[in-house]
């Protein structure tokens, strides 16, 4: 009876451990490819910034859901004037940035008037700028936008993450130490190594089911599987060796996710630089572009080829892709019309993603093929902003933009491409002032076009988001059609 009674505790003991051992975890460590420059995405350009903090550390009056949708955040509700150039938002009340400061339409006001300012640093400034007349405080609780002209993007651009709510008291200090209002707060941040996150327990929404995160960056592919199959990661929502997905796809362990994303990948180049100026010498490069080659050397056959800037999921796309279609004789004899017949040397500066360097040592030897003898640079990241997104020093360069419906910055004379174009500045002048879902649409398709016909950038093909996760990790987004990993929705299942 003594041994019965001893093997039946043993036997409880041991239920009780293993339901301890199994119970559903409430952390999570995220593997992320680039580190961010700052943690502020009001004033930091680049994606790193906002997969960290969109959603999780800041809020925005509205959001953008995982199917590229207008929601209702900080705003719970708005009208519109008939003429569609005046908003009045009702703001969520009794919320609460990290710090305690009570969210108010000051903090609204603050927020948009620092973004127009004249010295403002944020990377979409030119949309806010271009739509914004005057943001006016009613009360507390209500704020007013009055609008330039009717805009069709108004309620989806003040849901970026450029467009997030900050406070007067801690503005200063966001891109090291960030505070906002949203379902995680910053813990600590050891650089070239790990931001970790917790979860905010005076959330005015929804609480999370995970209450710390860590995000862990790790830009070397092999380090990146080497890192998953140890669990010293759960999960990256963007694998940086597409190469070794096959590994985790016959592992159970693991799930891979592959979903679409805004990332229109270009051989982007500096149009107030010669020869690129020239037209003949873009048409050239285009001509020289093997999309599909790419896709399988630089995206492991994830992607899908475009020939504008403009993402192929979106209902506004026309593939353009024929444009220009790969045809060397064509590029050599454009190359010798331009006063080339020799072609040229030049530099292609590469970012720390695998797609970019890999991409890189395809695009030489495609250039070559033309006579472009192109030197390839690798630089870090703060680098690369600082070089040619900041100071335009480049002659090409790989990147994919992940903005979304970002077409508009070839607008802006002054980004880093350099395009100045009066035609199709006037294209998206209309096209921000239009309200008419059919008219967007055919205005949209013409700066399409407009582009592809310019040759401004080498259009190479759009980014496949591919995941690979825990497989007891759920909640995570399968698309990205804004740059975040958003954490409130993910959780672990026993």
């Amino acid at each position: 009876m003594m041994l019965k009674k001893t093997l039946i505790a043993a036997a409880l003991a041991l239920l009780a451990s293993t339901g301890m051992a199994v119970a559903a975890r409430t952390d999570i460590r995220i593997g992320l490819v680039l580190e961010p420059t700052a943690l502020d995405p009001t004033t930091a350009a680049g994606a790193a910034t906002k997969e960290v903090t969109y959603l999780n550390i800041f809020e925005g009056l509205t959001q953008i859901d995982q199917n590229g949708a207008v929601q209702p955040l900080l705003a719970t509700s708005w009208t519109i004037s008939p003429d569609n150039t005046v908003f009045t938002f009702k703001l969520a009340p009794d919320v609460k940035f990290h710090d305690g400061t009570p969210f108010t339409a000051d903090d609204v006001k603050f927020t948009f008037d620092r973004l127009l300012a004249p010295d403002s640093t944020n990377s979409q400034k030119q949309l806010y700028v271009d739509a914004i007349d005057t943001v006016t405080v009613i009360d507390p609780t209500t704020v007013e936008f009055k609008l330039k002209a009717p805009s069709g993007n108004f309620l989806f651009d003040i849901g970026r993450g450029a467009a997030v709510i900050v406070s007067p008291k801690s503005e200063a200090t966001n891109a090291t130490r960030p505070i906002g209002t949203g379902p995680f707060r910053f813990v600590q941040w050891d650089k070239g190594s790990r931001v970790v996150l917790e979860r905010n327990p005076d959330y005015w929404g929804k609480a999370p089911a995970l209450e710390k995160a860590t995000f862990v960056f790790i830009g070397d592919p092999a380090t990146a599987v080497s890192a998953l199959l140890a669990g010293d990661v759960d999960g990256f929502n963007n694998f940086a060796a597409p190469e070794a997905v096959d590994i985790f796809k016959a592992n159970p362990a693991f799930t891979v996710a592959v979903g679409t994303t805004e990332g229109e990948t270009i051989l982007a180049t500096n149009n107030k630089r010669k020869p690129f100026d020239d037209l003949k010498v873009r048409q050239a490069i285009a001509h020289a572009i093997n999309r599909q080659e790419l896709i399988e050397g630089a995206g492991h056959g994830f992607g899908v080829p475009i020939g504008s800037h403009f993402a192929p999921a979106h209902p506004y796309y026309i593939d353009l892709t024929n444009t220009y279609p790969f045809d060397p004789a064509a590029g050599k004899k454009l190359l010798a019309e331009a006063g080339y017949p020799d072609g040229f040397s030049t530099t292609i500066k590469l970012p720390p993603v695998p797609y970019a360097r890999l991409g890189g040592q395809i695009l030489a030897q495609q250039l070559a093929a033309i006579g472009i003898k192109a030197q390839l640079i690798n630089v870090e990241w703060a680098q690369w902003l600082t070089d040619v997104y900041t100071n335009h020093d480049f002659d090409l360069t790989v990147i994919s933009h992940v903005e979304p419906f970002d077409i508009g910055i070839y607008a802006n004379p002054n980004y880093y491409f350099g395009y100045d174009d009066p035609e199709f500045q006037a294209i998206i002048a209309k096209l921000n002032a239009t309200t008419d879902e059919a008219q967007r649409k055919d205005l949209a398709q013409q700066a399409q076009k407009r582009l592809a016909d310019q040759a401004v950038n080498g259009f190479l093909f759009e980014l496949a988001q591919v995941g690979v996760w825990n497989s007891k990790v759920e909640g995570y987004w399968l698309n990205a059609p804004i740059e975040g990993v958003v954490l409130k929705g993910i959780h672990w299942v026993d």
